[in-house]
């Protein structure tokens, strides 16, 4: 028997000083959705982490900034209070180093959808965000570093990523019933790598872009042109600039034909991580002698996002060159590596 399609009800126009709930704030794409939300003019943003407030990644002003672990049931319902629109980017997360090796860790995070979305639906929310990713997808169809790039019927049959990954897939499923069951509208996004200024740069949670970066600046500042890439330097992915992810969220989450539908939020620019580091040489103005960690964690062999979708619905995708973001990003991971040097506090996620 088709499961009847419930109807959806139009929202009265998000108003200025509406209040808007964003968790993992502390973190890097949480932080810049908060700034994003700020500059758009909305005067009342509530942004959780629980980090303490000088270990997150941006401060934004006028904000409410709460120290709370929204793993925990009575964090969730002090946070949602009040809310008309919950984005729940709060998760143990980091680059592949980090999801292979603490995947105990990564799938405790179903803690924090699941009381995050009961939460927002008690306090009578009416858009909900939850931010998946592209690790949610059948690990059988990412074995090849040409592969074809997903879409978004790929993630079944299930086959995804260990830990991080089968908790995104779990917790779409959460949103998706939410709405059914429920009525609350929910958004599912697939992040497929993010990357850009005020990400995390070093100490083991850094993603591929900002890792190559960082050990490009190094080696010119220590006058060793030596670099180590994680594998054979064939793997194949896709990243995306951070103000395009943002600037994602917000037109997914306001779209009704993608209520309880999961997406592909990223670039459709696949490269090889080889052609990364040729990259940031180029950037840098030097040439690193590569050496290949044939044993260090380097996930699937290829992953690419099939935009069809997106631009179908949206008529937009993420667009900003991998150049152009990652000149920004080697500027500003120099500053902070100069920074450091000298002495002061810098953030790395």
């Amino acid at each position: 028997m088709q499961e009847k399609k419930r109807v959806v009800e139009k929202d009265a126009p998000l108003k200025k000083d509406d209040l808007i709930v964003i968790t993992g704030a502390g973190g890097f794409i949480a932080g810049n959705l908060a700034l994003h939300f700020k500059e758009k003019g909305f005067t009342r943003i509530r942004a959780v982490d629980k980090k303490p407030l000088y270990e997150w990644y941006l401060h934004v002003p006028g904000v409410e900034n709460l120290c709370l672990d929204v793993s925990h049931e009575a964090n969730c319902h002090r946070v949602c209070e009040g809310a008309v629109e919950v984005y729940n980017l709060a998760a143990d997360m980091g680059g592949m180093g980090f999801i292979e090796r603490f995947r105990v860790e990564c799938l405790r995070s179903i803690l924090i959808n699941t009381h995050m979305v009961e939460a927002a639906f008690r306090a009578g929310a009416r858009r909900y965000f939850f931010s998946s990713s592209a690790c949610a997808y059948n690990t059988l169809l990412q074995q090849d570093p040409n592969v074809r790039a997903l879409k978004e019927s790929d993630a079944y049959p299930a086959m995804a990523e260990r830990g991080y990954g089968w908790e995104k897939l779990i917790s779409e499923q959460f949103c998706q019933e939410y709405w059914h069951e429920r009525g609350m509208k929910t958004f599912i996004a697939r992040f497929h790598n993010v990357y850009g200024p005020h990400g995390t740069w070093d100490g083991g949670r850094e993603k591929a872009p900002a890792a190559i970066c960082r050990k490009v600046i190094a080696g010119i500042d220590e006058k060793d042109l030596r670099i180590t890439i994680w594998g054979n330097g064939e793997q194949t992915r896709s990243f995306m600039y951070i103000e395009d992810c943002v600037e994602g969220i917000d037109r997914i989450t306001h779209c009704d034909e993608l209520i309880a539908t999961p997406i592909n939020l990223g670039s459709s620019e696949m490269v090889s991580i080889n052609t990364l580091v040729d990259k940031v040489e180029k950037i840098a103005g030097v040439k690193m002698k590569r050496s290949y960690d044939l044993h260090a964690p380097q996930g699937v062999a290829g992953r690419n996002s099939d935009n069809t979708f997106i631009k179908d619905v949206l008529k937009w995708e993420p667009g900003t060159p991998l150049d152009k973001g990652l000149a920004l990003t080697y500027q500003w991971i120099g500053q902070q590596y100069q920074k450091r040097k000298a002495g002061e506090r810098v953030g790395i996620g």
